[in-house]
């Protein structure tokens, strides 16, 4: 074959579709976070970025975005440009239920899924030197005092929905204290400016182990105990909340995210969230990956925007 049959066939391959070049990023990755630095959130976002370094080939700067309740990052995130430059972190429940509310700066419309990264289960905790040592204590506490505090990681976000999910079915009232975050959320704890709060296993786990811990768990939203406190009884044992409760944390993209672009990030971070070294620290930070790509992430998030509308809403009336 000769010169110019190779050029001539080497300019038609380049015009084909199918053979054209994978997309791939063409500078750093902009990782929205919709909670401060140090939140439980942030925490697994950092880890997973540092881990998925090498297989995007790019730096993900993570960028926090706290406020609302989530709806400062997450409202920047949408509006963002669709180039494959930009991707940021979803709670679900939060996310779902702030985007059913009426007026909502954002839809769940407005996002593409990429991979979900992590499922973490609620549980109910005290300070270490609460009066209250048991889930009962607790209980009959608030019903002799309608007046308990607890503090949330903002109104009808995650933690807050934990904490009426077991209020309605211990049959008990309490004062809901909005705050930021999980973070500020679990140092009023920690302050005794409340006296209990729902929250994430990764959230507390540190915090409630140990000779000096700060925190003791009461109970898990889980259909069996967790393995991280064994000797935790579960809501259901004791007769309250049956099922599983607590929060996705997943990955998306702005809407008209290309498809060759969501192909690269699911194939980039199922790697990644495969890579025996990334499966060891997030072990050490105690996080419980869950990898769904975005197929399957998708319908979580469907699932999930039926629950808020049809079931947590039920919760705020």
């Amino acid at each position: 074959m000769n010169k110019k049959l190779i050029a001539l066939f080497a300019s038609a391959a380049i015009g084909l579709p199918g053979l054209a070049m994978a997309w791939a990023p063409t500078a750093d990755i902009n990782v929205v976070v919709a909670y401060k630095a140090g939140s439980g959130t942030d925490t697994g976002a950092r880890l997973l970025a540092m881990e998925a370094e090498k297989y995007v080939g790019k730096t993900l700067i993570i960028n926090n975005l706290p406020g609302a309740d989530g709806k400062i990052g997450w409202t920047h995130l949408v509006n963002a440009k669709p180039d494959g430059h930009t991707i940021g972190f979803i709670n679900l429940p939060t996310f779902t239920t702030l985007a059913t509310q009426p007026n909502a700066p954002f839809t769940t419309a407005k996002v593409v899924p990429i991979v979900n990264h992590l499922m973490e289960t609620s549980v109910v905790v005290v300070r270490a030197d609460s009066p209250y040592k048991t889930m009962k204590d607790l209980v009959d506490a608030a019903k002799a005092k309608p007046n308990l505090r607890a503090s949330t990681n903002g109104m009808k976000a995650s933690n807050h929905t934990a904490a009426q999910l077991l209020a309605k079915s211990a049959g008990f009232k309490y004062k809901a204290i909005p705050y930021g975050g999980t973070a500020d959320q679990l140092l009023a704890l920690r302050q005794g400016e409340v006296q209990f709060s729902c929250a994430k296993v990764a959230d507390i786990a540190k915090l409630a182990s140990g000779d000096k811990a700060e925190l003791r768990v009461l109970a898990a939203f889980d259909t069996k105990r967790l393995a991280e406190f064994p000797d935790v009884p579960t809501l259901g044992e004791l007769g309250y909340y049956p099922d599983w409760y607590g929060s996705a944390r997943a990955i998306v993209a702005p809407a008209g995210t290309p498809d060759d672009v969501i192909k690269f990030y699911v194939d980039a971070f199922k790697k990644t969230m495969e890579d025996p070294a990334s499966i060891e620290q997030h072990k050490k930070a105690g996080l419980s990956m869950s990898f769904m790509d975005n197929i399957e992430l998708g319908e979580l998030i469907k699932k999930q925007e039926v629950f808020c509308r049809d079931e947590i809403s039920k919760l705020y009336k």
